[in-house]
Order: C-alpha cells, then structure tokens, then sequence
C-alpha cells in the first residue's frame, strides 16, 4: 500500500497508506466483505490523491462507484514510464482506468490475481462465494497472496543472514594459481618466526652466565658474549631478511589474487542478462568492483600474513614456554579463555555491521552515480542544493553506522590489552615467587617475561585482526553474490554455428513476463530476409520489448525466436549479437576519440573503413570541422556533440560492422526536422540490403517499410503496408489520424503566434 509522500512516511517509520487499508477491510458490511485492497495514489490527471480501491466476492469499488463481478470481466495490470495502471474491462470494452506510483505494483498484482480468482469461481459456481476467505499477514495486515503464507512486503523487510567469515575460503579458487608461491611465502614465514624466536632464549645464558656471576665478582668470558651477541645479531639479520622476502612475496600474490578476482567479476558482470541491471544501482556496482577488491587485497596481503604469523608465533611460544616451566606457562594462558569469549561476542557483531556498512556505503556511492552523469539535468533545474542534501543524508547515515561498529570496536581492543596486562602481572608474581623458591633462575624468568611479550603481543594483534575479517568477509560476500548470480541469457552447452546469416527471423506463439506482468502474449510474425518492417503503436504496447526479445537481451518465457530457422537460444549469444546492429533512441558515446567510437564493434577498423562508414552516415563533414577531425575527444556520454551529430556517429557504428539485421529504435525521436532530414539519409544508406526493423515515433517515417506491424497490449493486431492499412480503419489508421490531427494543431499555433507580414 502507498502514502502520498512513501520517502517522508518511510521516514517517520510509519505507514499511513496500511492504516487507510485495515479500515477499508471493514467498510463493506454483511457478507460482502472486502478481500483485498489498493490504495491509489494518483487521480485520472496524474496528480497526488488518496484513494482506496476495494474488492469484495461480488463487486469492485471505488468510493462511490461500484461494479458488480461479472464472470465475462478482466483487470488488465500495466506500467509506463513510472505510473502503474489497472483497467477494468468486460466483453463491451472499458469500463474504468486507474493510476498509481510503482511502488504499490507489488500490491496491484497482488489484488489482480484474487480478481481472477473470484471470477473463475463465479464462472464455474455461479456467483458463489469463495471457498478460501481471504488470509491477511498478521504482522502488516495486507491481504497474503494464493497458495503462500508468506507476505512479499515483509520478506522485503526481513535481514539477510550476516555473511559468514568462511566464504573467505573460496577466495582458494583465485589463489590455487598460486598455490606453491604461497607455499614459499608460508615456509619463510615459518623460518622468520623461527628467527625472532631465538633472541629471548639467548638471554638466559646472557644472565646466568655473564651478568649475575659478574655481579658476583666473577670475571665475564668475553668469547661467550661475543658468541651470544653474534647470535643474537645473526638471528635478527636472518629475521629482517625472511620477513622482506616473506612480505614482497606474498603481497605480489595478493595483488594477483585480487586483480584476477576484480576481473573475473567484472568479465562475469557483463555476462549478466538486462535484468539484473535494472534491479542494481551502478554506484553499488561500481563499489563491489573496486573497494571491496581493493579491501580483499588488504587483507591477503598484510593482514592475512599477519594472522598466519600469530598463529605461528602464539603455537612456537607456547611449545618454548612448556618446555622453560609448564607451571609458568599455564598461569600465562589463564587469559586466553576470556579472550577468546571476548572475540566470538565481538564477531558477530562486527559481522552484520560491516555488511551493513557496505550497504550504506553503496547508498552514498548510488547519489555520486546519480549526480555527476546527470549534472546537466542538475544545473538545469537548479536542484545542486537538493542533490547536496541528498549526498549529506547518505553521508550522515554511513556516518551514523560506523558510529556504532566503532562504539563495539574501541570498547574490545583496550579490554584485551588490559586482560594481557593483567596476565603479565600475574606472570610476574609468580615467576618472582618461583625465583625466590629456587625453582627458577632470574634468567629464565627474564627469557619468559621477553617470551610473554611477544605472546600476549601477537595475542593482542590476533584480536585486532577480527575486525579486518570481517570486513573482508564482508567484501567478499558481496562479491560472490555476483559471481554466484546465473545469467537468465546462458550460452547453449553446444552452440549451433551461423556460417552465413540471411536475416529471415521468425516469432512463434512468443510470450514474455516481467516477474508477474504478461508483456508479450502469443505473438506470431515471420520476417523475410531484406524486409523493412515498421513497429507501431501505442506507449506501453510491447514494440520495445520485442526490439529487446530480438537482440536477445530478454529471453522468451513461452515460444521460439528463430534466426535462418535457428532456435536463436542454440545460438552463441556473441555470435548471434555479431549480426545485429542497433541504433538507439539515445546514442551512448564512450569517452574517447571519434574514430574509436565508431569502431567500437570493430576494433581492428582501418581509417578508410572508418571514414567510409562516416560518409555514409553523413558524419564526415561535421566530423572533419571538428579541432582533431577523427581523432578528437568526445566527453563522457559523447558530451560536446549535438544530439543529431552523436546519431549520426551511432550510424556510423552500426555500419561499420556491417550487420544482417538492423533495429532501429526511435532513432530520429529526440532531434529535429532538419537534423532528422539528414538521420534519415543516413539510414536510408543502412538499411540498403538488410533485414530492418523500426520503430518510430513519427508514423509518417515508416512509409518506406514493406510491411507495418501493430502492437496493442503486446499482441499483433495489424500487419500490411501503409495504404493497406489506413483503408482498413483500424488501429493504424486510427494511430495515424490522431498524429496527423496533433501535426496540425501544433501547426495552426505556430501560425497562430506568428506576427502577421512574416514570411
């Protein structure tokens, strides 16, 4: 359900729009009680208003409208360029239209499929009343959808489990290339911390036998200090030594672990079908790529070698202390337990709330995507102020959860320092108490409080380097969860071969669904090879949806597309795209130079086919005005171009790899009269021997097209050319009327507003 302004209900944490739901669920009286409901946020002039559409077992109401259920009736669910709409229909027609925002879609479809419920029912049992009273989820109140007991607005609510710091452990997939680098790297590690053990158990001899007996009066044997100092000085040179080799290796092999991770990723993204675009944010895209890589290669490189060497060092000093004094040693470890306890408490909740992290981070990074693209439109409308808020609320939220993770971390890692403290103090006493039981010399106890530092010390790093895993592991999460996604466009496991493509496509019964929403429903259409097909109808009637069905960026849900007879799903999905060249309402330019865009599908272009290419689409002559003629640099987005000039450059594109077929999607919509005069010249010059389909905004372009094909609710409902079709006066024609009646309109107001005497 909706309120008026869901941002600022969100915001407040309420639901305005669910309370005016559970008292609609009453307002029917008797036997005729509601079973589902939709608040409308829209009127028929698309402005802000409230209402609530209800439905019962006999009728659906509106206010003060009602209309008895017929078995004969049918609710028609539909979306258009941001606004939902629902139409009651019968076997007369239309009986009412209604609107809303988007984000009560899930609801609308919610209400439509108890609506086709209670009419098969009254279809079959002659106005009975359901069997099934409608079921409402007891935590929100909305009506549950059939055969689920499971409310789709909760579950959008409910967390996701905490990502699990042993998905760490497939990051061995990247790192087998490596394996026996790391292997090395784990040897010298070994031998480094071997080294830096040496130096305290030199000490005990150093104070036993040279420092106390000098005390003494005893004479010092110079050759034993210099044999023990030579040892002491060779052990650190061969510690600084191992660890140098040690840390050069392995971060090379850190940094290649996430270079083949980042691009694995990024090669497994474009692999991805459309579909998973349109439910992303780019920013949070853009973030998994890089930071959270970046993060990984952190934590391979630095912080995992770390933990490997406090284990190793925690495991060695604990075998040296057993064997120096196992009573000793036993006091030592009287604080792991509590350390231990301390981390785990601590973990989880790190984990959750460096995920959360992430999330938020993505938020702040999505308003960066939003704006910096969009900075003409910004400037335009004058929003920097709104912008400005809207990074400022992302930025204090981000602010806000780092704020509580730091609350966790700062209060844990002084607590272990003090546990550590308070075990060597406990070591001290203790050990005092042995030497002056004689059970240990003052050289031993020196050798364990020297081996003590370095314990509790690497004790201490081991607990620092929670927090780094987490955040890795958080990192990693998100990393797999696209690595982990299947494209719903896969390769065949055996392709077929295209050896010579003719461009004859053919449409069997096809049908497609975006989720529950039928877009395409058993469309039948053969194209012949070198056939110019035109795409007509209204908005919202399926054209680009098939456009999209062709190139293969959707798959079917029902039917066959073939191409020269081929099932296009047995095709390569490269191979097959190879063949198609697109041309798009809005051109996208890459940031580079002209004559790389226009070889962007052929990289291996040579400057002739370049420029040919540009001739034909009548681009040469603006391009050669341009400072560095070809080799001038477009801004991102083809930013610095006109509209038509970034068309023609498209053009020039699509030429260039010389494709069997050819969609045109409102290629000429967004320019002119005069800049189209000269697009259409162009593609006069690309459509010359190909399979062409268009679609087209202004109906009197497609004159030129063998055949038109109408779409209406994502069903054929015309084909013929042009003259056929307008002596039919049917959907075309009445198509065609209404624009030419709209033509000469805007006409008589521009001859309207003309000062008299002007030419």
């Amino acid at each position: 359900m909706l309120s008026q302004n869901p941002a600022e209900s969100s915001a407040r944490g309420a639901d305005p729009a669910r309370n005016t739901q559970r008292n609609a669920l009453t307002r029917l009286g008797g036997d005729d009680s509601a079973v589902a409901t939709l608040a409308l946020d829209l009127d028929d002039h698309l402005h802000f208003r409230t209402r609530t559409l209800l439905l019962s077992r006999q009728r659906l109401s509106l206010e003060d409208e009602a209309w008895s259920l017929t078995p004969d009736m049918e609710l028609r669910l539909g979306d258009h360029a941001g606004v939902g709409t629902l139409e009651l229909m019968n076997a007369q027609g239309r009986l009412a239209v209604w609107r809303f925002t988007l984000a009560a879609q899930p609801r609308a479809a919610r209400l439509v499929a108890q609506f086709q419920r209670i009419v098969a029912q009254l279809d079959t049992a002659n106005n009975l009343a359901l069997d099934e009273p409608a079921r409402t989820c007891p935590q929100c109140q909305a009506t549950l959808p059939p055969d689920s007991d499971e409310c789709p607005d909760c579950a959008q609510d409910t967390p996701q489990a905490p990502p699990s710091t042993w998905v760490l452990l497939r990051l061995w997939r990247f790192a087998r290339p490596y394996r026996w680098t790391l292997f090395t790297g784990f040897a010298l590690t070994l031998a480094s911390t071997a080294a830096t053990l040496v130096p305290p158990y030199l000490t005990i001899p150093l104070m036993d036998r040279v420092l106390i007996p000098f005390q003494n009066g005893q004479d010092i044997d110079s050759g034993l200090v210099l044999l023990l100092l030579a040892g002491l000085l060779g052990s650190a040179l061969l510690a600084w030594g191992l660890g140098w080799a040690r840390t050069w290796l392995l971060a090379v092999v850190s940094e290649r672990i996430s270079s083949d991770l980042r691009t694995t990723t990024f090669d497994h993204l474009l692999e991805l079908s459309l579909d998973y675009f349109g439910s992303k944010r780019t920013g949070d895209l853009m973030a998994r790529i890089g930071s959270e890589t970046d993060r990984i290669s952190v934590f391979l490189s630095l912080h995992a070698l770390d933990f490997v060497t406090d284990v190793l060092m925690i495991s060695m000093t604990a075998v040296i202390l057993f064997s120096i004094n196992p009573w000793l040693a036993l006091v030592t470890l009287l604080p792991l337990p509590f350390i231990g306890w301390m981390i785990h408490l601590v973990r989880d909740r790190l984990r959750t709330g460096f995920e959360k992290i992430d999330r938020v981070w993505g938020e702040v990074t999505n308003v960066l995507a939003d704006t910096i693209p969009g900075i003409r439109v910004v400037k335009a409308f004058a929003q920097e102020a709104r912008e400005a808020r809207r990074f400022k609320r992302a930025n204090e939220h981000n602010l806000a959860v780092n704020d509580r993770i730091n609350k966790t971390w700062s209060l844990f890692t002084p607590t272990v320092t003090l546990l550590t403290e308070i075990g060597l103090l406990v070591v001290w006493a203790f050990g005092i108490w042995l030497v002056s039981q004689s059970q240990i010399t003052v050289g031993v106890l020196t050798a364990f409080i020297a081996y003590i530092g370095r314990f509790y010390g690497r004790l201490d790093s081991m607990s620092r380097i929670v927090s780094v895993t987490q955040k890795a592991a958080s990192g990693a999460k998100r990393i797999f969860d696209i690595l982990d996604h299947v494209s719903n466009v896969p390769d065949p496991a055996q392709p077929v071969p295209l050896p010579r493509v003719q461009g004859g496509l053919e449409m069997e019964d096809v049908s497609f669904r975006y989720g529950s929403r039928t877009v395409i429903r058993n469309l039948s259409l053969e194209i012949h090879p070198g056939e110019m097909i035109g795409l007509v109808g209204h908005s919202g009637s399926g054209k680009s949806t098939l456009v999209n069905l062709l190139c293969r960026f959707y798959d079917v849900s029902e039917g066959t597309i073939r191409i020269d007879g081929v099932d296009i799903r047995r095709v390569a999905v490269a191979e097959f795209r190879r063949h198609i060249g697109l041309v798009l309402q809005e051109p996208f330019l890459f940031f580079g130079t002209i004559a790389e865009n226009i070889a962007y599908g052929r990289p291996g272009a040579t400057r002739t086919e370049i420029v040919a290419a540009a001739r034909a689409a009548h681009a040469h002559e603006f391009i050669l005005r341009l400072p560095q003629g070809y080799d001038s640099l477009v801004g991102e987005r083809g930013q610095g171009l006109s509209g038509g000039e970034r068309q023609r450059i498209s053009i020039a594109r699509a030429l260039l790899i010389d494709p069997r077929i050819l969609i045109l999607d409102e290629a000429t919509s967004s320019v002119d009269t005069e800049t189209e005069k000269e697009i259409q010249k162009a593609l006069d010059n690309l459509v010359q021997g190909r399979t062409t389909i268009a679609i087209a905004h202004r109906l009197s372009t497609l004159r030129k097209a063998d055949r038109l094909v109408v779409m209406d609710r994502g069903q054929v409902v015309e084909v013929g050319p042009h003259d056929e079709l307008m002596a039919l006066r049917g959907h075309y024609w009445r198509l065609y009327e209404a624009q030419a009646r709209k033509e000469q309109e805007a006409a008589a107001l521009l001859d309207a507003d003309m000062p008299e005497g002007a030419p």
